[in-house]
C-alpha cells in the first residue's frame, strides 16, 4: 500500500474530529471534571486519557509500525521508530477544565522533521492543517502571519510560569519589560493554540518555555505560513526542541522579542 501525506492528514483530521467530540461530551460539563494533579500547576483529567487513548487506538490501526509519543502515557516504541506521532490530547487542560478553549494536537515526525501536523479547536470548530512544504491552512483557508511591523501594534502571547518550574529566572521581569512598548500581551492558555495564532495573524508573535510534543504541529504552521521559529538565543530546533524555549512570530516580532530575551542567562541543554 502506498502512503501519500496527503492521506495520512485525512486519518490526522478524522481522529481530531473524533478526539474532538469525545471531549466535548466532557468539556459541556466542566463543572463537575474530575481533576487530578501531575504537578505544579500541571493538571489532568479523564478526558485527556480518553482523547490520548483513542488517538492512539485510531493510529495504530492504520499505521501499526509507526511509534508514539502522548503527553499522558508511557511513549510506545515500534521496530521502525522513523515515523513517530506526537500527541497532545488537550492542549491546555487548565483551560478546559475552566470551560475555556482548548486544542488537541497531532503531529507527524519523520526522523528529526514534522512533515504533517493537525490541531483542532473543537469549541470553535477551527481545524488548522499542514503537510511541509505545502502551506498551512485553517478550515481549508491558507495561512500566512501577520505583516504587522509597528512594535506599538505588536500583540505578542505567553503563558504565566511556576518561578520553580522556569528554566531562566526572571520571567516577569522580562515579561514587563517586553509589554511596556507594545499593542497588548495575550494568554491564550494552549500552547499549540498560541502557535496557531501567529500562523494566522491573531497574534504577531508568541514566547514561552513549553514542551515540544505541544507546539510540533503549532511550529510547522507558523513556519509553513512564513514565520520564524528559533530558541531565545536565535538558534534553530536542536535547541529549542530540548529546552522548550522557543520564539514563533512575524519578521519584525521576532526580531524585537529576540533583543529582549537575549540577555536572559542561557541554560544549555543536556
Amino acid at each position: 500500500m502506498t502512503i501519500t501525506y496527503e492521506s495520512v492528514l485525512d486519518d490526522m483530521v478524522a481522529v481530531a474530529r473524533e478526539a474532538g467530540a469525545l471531549t466535548l461530551s466532557h468539556f459541556k460539563r466542566f463543572r463537575d471534571i474530575e481533576i487530578g494533579i501531575k504537578g505544579p500547576a500541571d493538571f489532568v483529567s479523564d478526558a485527556d486519557k480518553e482523547s490520548e487513548l483513542l488517538i492512539r487506538r485510531y493510529l495504530f490501526e492504520r499505521y501499526p509500525d509507526w511509534s508514539f509519543t502522548g503527553e499522558e502515557f508511557p511513549p510506545v516504541d515500534k521496530d521502525d521508530q522513523e515515523y513517530r506521532w506526537l500527541v497532545d490530547p488537550i492542549d491546555g487542560t487548565t483551560n478546559f477544565i475552566n470551560g475555556m478553549h482548548y486544542t488537541i494536537s497531532i503531529a507527524l515526525r519523520r526522523g528529526n522533521e514534522t512533515v504533517a501536523g493537525v490541531l483542532y479547536n473543537p469549541p470553535a470548530d477551527e481545524m488548522f492543517t499542514a503537510i511541509k512544504g505545502q502551506g498551512a491552512f485553517m478550515n481549508g483557508e491558507r495561512l500566512k502571519v501577520s505583516e504587522q511591523t509597528d512594535i506599538g501594534l505588536m500583540t505578542v502571547g505567553t503563558g504565566l510560569p511556576i518561578p520553580s518550574l522556569s528554566l531562566y529566572p526572571g520571567a516577569y521581569e522580562r515579561l514587563d519589560a517586553i509589554r511596556a512598548p507594545i499593542g497588548a500581551v495575550r494568554i491564550v492558555g494552549s500552547a499549540a493554540n498560541s502557535c496557531a495564532y501567529v500562523a494566522m495573524g491573531r497574534l504577531t508573535g508568541y514566547y514561552e518555555e513549553t514542551g515540544f510534543v505541544d507546539t510540533a504541529s503549532g511550529i510547522l504552521f507558523v513556519e509553513e505560513a512564513g514565520g520564524i521559529v528559533t530558541d531565545w538565543w536565535g538558534r534553530g530546533p536542536e535547541y529549542f526542541e530540548r529546552t522548550g524555549a522557543m520564539i514563533v512570530a512575524n519578521k519584525a516580532t521576532h526580531a524585537y522579542l529576540l533583543e529582549m530575551l537575549k540577555g536572559v542567562p542561557r541554560k544549555e541543554p543536556r
